[in-house]
């Protein structure tokens, strides 16, 4: 890679990520640590504000902001594949979601490349099976989960059995055609896991919990 597009490849990495460290950048670009140091020696010098913390941990400066983004060709065709794949995910909000964000990426392309991208997005399909929308709720959820908002649910189990209750989210994974919620619940006081298209009524309440640090990959660790 040559250092113009490694350095805005870096530049892009401090904008999308909290911190980052040396050697995992070395690693990734294939040069040595050095290199990298260099690398960022240049994006301060041209202006970009880096913080330093213990342990090799370089991050942005708050408020610091990327100029407009260019996209390839080749992403802006990976971006309306994914649009074909995500059309076939189960919960509306997120499919919603994503329209915009392609729609947006569309907006900033050269003539050349919209046009092509346009061509493109008329040839791909997504699968003619059309996974039935099962649930409107997984960005609430998460947004919650970042906020720390306590949720109040109307849960309907797989026996048919309703319950209200309120619950920490803590984490979404997807299986099986459908979403699952992991959270805390304060009716069991236990974490347990919901179904999204199960729950009948999702609303943010007014209170909130202490941040955590939950991690899925421990989680399935625990539980496998």
């Amino acid at each position: 890679m040559k250092r113009l597009h490694r350095l805005t490849s870096l530049l892009i990495k401090f904008q999308t990520k909290k911190s980052l460290k040396v050697k995992d950048l070395s690693e990734h670009y294939n040069v040595s640590t050095r290199t990298i140091y260099r690398d960022i020696k240049a994006l301060e010098d041209a202006g970009v504000p880096i913080g330093y913390e213990p342990g090799e941990d370089y991050f942005l400066l708050e408020g610091y902001q990327l100029p407009p983004i260019h996209f390839t060709l080749e992403e802006s065709h990976a971006v309306v594949t994914a649009k074909a794949i995500m059309a076939q995910n189960s919960d509306v909000s997120l499919v919603n979601n994503f329209n915009k964000v392609v729609d947006k990426v569309k907006a900033v392309l050269k003539s050349s490349h919209k046009e092509a991208t346009f061509e493109i997005e008329s040839r791909i399909a997504p699968s003619v099976y059309k996974q039935q929308f099962s649930s409107d709720t997984l960005l609430d959820i998460q947004k919650s989960i970042t906020a720390f908002n306590v949720l109040h649910l109307d849960y309907e189990s797989a026996s048919g059995v309703r319950t209200s209750r309120k619950v920490r989210p803590l984490a979404v994974y997807f299986t099986q055609d459908h979403w699952i919620l992991v959270a805390y619940c304060l009716l069991r006081e236990e974490n347990r896991e919901f179904r999204l298209d199960r729950i009948k009524n999702l609303t943010p309440t007014s209170e909130f919990f202490p941040p955590n640090h939950f991690q899925l990959e421990d989680y399935f660790k625990k539980y496998s």
